[in-house]
């Protein structure tokens, strides 16, 4: 049996379609309308889901100018402190019951990324039907459990993990009884090139952990994401912004709405061009089956004349005979007149054993 989860009524798995999650992150920008704004417009560009984060800088790390707590490597945020880079992004937590209220009112669903016990007690107050684990806590086990201990479905990013740290959060978060268990694959760069996304992990996560499985994905634009439902994603999650030239730490990897809603929109169709494995004639084809190639008289014959290949030709369209059958017509006579033009069929063809 394929592996499947449910978030409220939503069924996810292999053969349902793919839950889409709009991040929202910090785009929001510590405008409240602007998170309102957001949130509406998600649920417009055909998201599943809208994820929020829940911490605040002292619940992710202390305030420090040491060496250690400033972000490098390449990143967008290079040169920052991670105090001063979370007390921009977070999100305020008297926010989001709110925000839970407007996603209910319009039939999105609201869940979040808690970063610490006391965020899983505030979200649980908040009756969130879904909890997210983040790819740089997959390693935080004890924060697992807590969230495992929720009874709610689970879904975990996997950036920069090993097949054993994910497996070791998997069977943490079973034995805490969680029962409900889905797996993202991740690149935890910002933005992530596209050659390092390696798409086939998708399919093998499902298959070694018994797992719905899926892409949480920090490239630019839609095709990734659109390509991982093509290799088997239940679940897509992208950050979500109503412009990226308004400035914020995730913006610029970010889709704006009419993006959103074109990848959903292709990954919609990808489902349904993914279908079933079918040979043969489909509902819309019988119409061409004319323009198949077939045997024609191609020069007006008497009756008793030879079929050469001078006047039986393989051509479009396909009323006559297979072209399979030529070399068994060659050779052998009309048993009427025939016109140029005509099908060529078995009745038509006698002499040397007739109709075959």
């Amino acid at each position: 049996m394929e592996p499947q989860l449910k978030i409220g009524d939503r069924r996810i798995g292999a053969g349902d379609p793919t839950y889409i999650i709009a991040e929202l992150s910090a785009n929001h920008g510590h405008d409240f309308d602007q998170a309102v704004r957001l949130v509406h417009a998600a649920k417009e560009a055909g998201a599943d889901a809208v994820k929020l984060q829940t911490y605040t800088a002292d619940t992710l790390t202390i305030r420090s100018d040491r060496r250690e707590f400033r972000v490098g490597g390449g990143t967008l945020w290079d040169g920052r402190t991670l105090y001063d880079l979370y007390c921009e992004a977070y999100t305020p937590w008297e926010w989001q019951p709110r925000l839970k209220v407007l996603a209910d009112e319009i039939g999105i669903d609201l869940f979040s990324t808690p970063f610490d016990p006391s965020a899983v007690d505030f979200l649980e107050k908040m009756n969130v039907p879904a909890y997210k684990v983040a790819s740089f806590e997959l390693v935080d086990l004890p924060l697992i459990e807590r969230i495992a201990r929720t009874g709610k479905p689970m879904i975990m990013s996997t950036g920069m993990a090993t097949l054993a740290e994910i497996g070791e959060a998997v069977a943490t978060a079973r034995r805490a009884g969680a029962s409900a268990l889905a797996l993202l694959k991740c690149t935890s760069a910002y933005p992530a090139p596209p050659e390092e996304i390696n798409l086939r992990t998708i399919a093998h996560l499902s298959e070694a952990l018994a797992v719905p499985t899926g892409l949480s994905d920090h490239t630019l634009g839609i095709a990734v994401p659109v390509a991982a439902v093509a290799v088997g994603a239940s679940l897509v999650e992208k950050h979500f912004t109503l412009s990226r030239a308004v400035p914020g730490p995730d913006s610029a990897f970010s889709l704006e709405p009419d993006e959103f809603k074109a990848m959903v929109e292709a990954i919609r169709t990808t489902e349904k061009a993914l279908g079933r494995i079918y040979y043969g004639l489909g509902n819309k084809e019988e119409a061409s089956r004319a323009f198949r190639r077939s045997l024609f008289v191609v020069k007006d014959m008497k009756a008793g004349e030879v079929f050469t290949g001078e006047n039986v030709r393989s051509i479009r369209p396909g009323h006559g005979l297979p072209p399979k059958y030529f070399a068994d017509v060659l050779g052998r006579s009309a048993t009427v007149d025939v016109s140029r033009g005509t099908p060529l069929s078995w009745d038509l063809v006698g002499g040397n054993g007739g109709r075959r």
